[in-house]
């Protein structure tokens, strides 16, 4: 199963980016984005939507919805629970 920590690491590494060169290419701290790599589990919602909008992603809460979707992979997770998060790519204009 992958999670939105693991899913924002392979995105990064598949940009190019070392963790200091996204780190500041984001607008984001290099502590926060360590963390939120190693899977820290509270983490700040506003940094990471500014980590997977730079990555040309987004997260959405639904009530419902027990998937984590990135440009056509879907991993269903077990145990998250109501209010899980939606993980999509953000649609070119």
């Amino acid at each position: 199963m992958n999670k939105i920590n693991e899913q924002i690491k392979r995105l990064r590494k598949n940009s190019g980016l070392t963790q200091v060169e996204f780190s500041k290419r984001s607008g984001v701290g290099l502590r926060f984005l360590r963390e939120l790599e190693q899977g820290k589990t509270t983490v700040r919602l506003d940094k990471v939507n500014q980590v997977l909008e730079f990555l040309g992603h987004h997260l959405e809460i639904g009530k419902d919805d027990r998937r984590m979707i990135t440009k056509g992979v879907t991993a269903h997770e077990d145990k998250i629970p109501e209010g899980s998060a939606i993980f999509k790519e953000i649609p070119e204009k």
